[in-house]
C-alpha cells in the first residue's frame, strides 16, 4: 500500500466549524488518508459558535503534511500575527502538494505570504482584502492556481473539498463520496450569495460584520506592510 496521504487542518480559538467540519467530512472518506487537526496545544477548541473541537496534533509535532487547510471565522485574524503559525505554514507549503484554505482562511495564507501574485477567494464579506496581502481576489466558489486551492464562505468549503478530492484520487471517487454525503444542494431560499440577495439583505449582513471587518483591515494593513505589498491610498 502506498504510503498514508496526511491532510491537516489549523484550528483555533473562534473559528466557524463549518469551515471545517465540511472539508473533514469529505476529505476523510478519501482512501488511505489521514485528517489532523492542529492547533498550538492539545487543549479543546471552542469554535465562534460555541462547539468545542479537540486537536490531534500540534504545530509542533505535526509531521509533514500532503494538503495543509486553513479555514476561517472571527479568530483567523489573530493567526495573521501568530509566528508560530507563519512559520508553521511556511514550512509546510515547501513539502505539501496542496496549500488550501477556506473562507477567511485565505488571509492567514496571504499573511504568511503564500498568495502573492496567486489568484485566491474568500468569503465575500472578506475578499477586498486579499490584494493587500498581494494576492489576485477572484469572485468564485473554488479557486485553483497551481498548487494553491482556496474555497469561498463557509458553506463552499463542501464545494472545495470535493474538488479537492477529484485532484487527489480523480473525479469518480469524488462523484462517489458527494452521493454517500448526500451533497445535492437545493436551498429553500436563493438569498446564499451577494450577486443572489436582495440589496437590502446583504447592506443588513455587511453592517452587522463592519465592526469585525475594520479589525480586519486593520490586520491587514500591518501584515501587508511587513509583506512590502503596495498599500492603496
Amino acid at each position: 500500500m502506498s504510503k498514508e496521504r496526511l491532510v491537516g487542518m489549523l484550528i483555533f480559538p473562534r473559528l466557524t466549524q463549518l469551515d471545517m467540519t465540511g472539508p473533514y467530512e469529505v476529505l476523510a472518506r478519501l482512501p488511505n488518508t489521514k485528517v489532523q487537526l492542529v492547533a498550538h496545544t492539545l487543549d479543546p477548541v471552542k469554535t465562534d459558535r460555541g462547539m468545542m473541537i479537540v486537536p490531534t496534533v500540534t504545530y509542533a509535532d505535526c509531521p509533514q503534511l500532503d494538503v495543509v487547510m486553513v479555514p476561517g471565522g472571527p479568530g483567523q485574524q489573530d493567526l495573521m500575527e501568530d509566528a508560530v503559525v507563519l512559520e508553521f505554514l511556511q514550512r509546510q507549503a515547501r513539502g505539501a502538494k496542496y496549500v488550501t484554505s477556506v473562507c477567511t482562511g485565505s488571509l492567514v495564507l496571504g499573511a504568511a505570504g503564500l498568495l502573492k501574485g496567486k489568484r485566491a477567494t474568500c468569503h465575500w464579506a472578506a475578499i477586498e482584502h486579499l490584494g493587500a496581502l498581494g494576492a489576485m481576489p477572484v469572485s468564485e466558489r473554488v479557486v485553483i492556481d497551481g498548487n494553491i486551492v482556496t474555497g469561498a464562505g463557509v458553506a463552499s468549503g463542501i464545494d472545495f473539498a470535493l474538488a479537492l478530492a477529484g485532484m487527489l484520487e480523480g473525479e469518480e471517487v469524488a462523484r462517489q463520496i458527494q452521493l454517500q454525503i448526500e451533497y445535492d444542494p437545493a436551498p429553500p431560499f436563493n438569498s446564499g450569495s451577494p450577486k443572489t440577495a436582495a440589496p437590502e439583505l446583504v447592506a443588513v449582513l455587511r453592517g452587522r460584520g463592519a465592526a469585525l471587518n475594520e479589525q480586519r483591515r486593520e490586520v491587514v494593513r500591518r501584515v501587508g506592510k511587513k509583506l512590502g505589498v503596495a498599500q492603496s491610498p
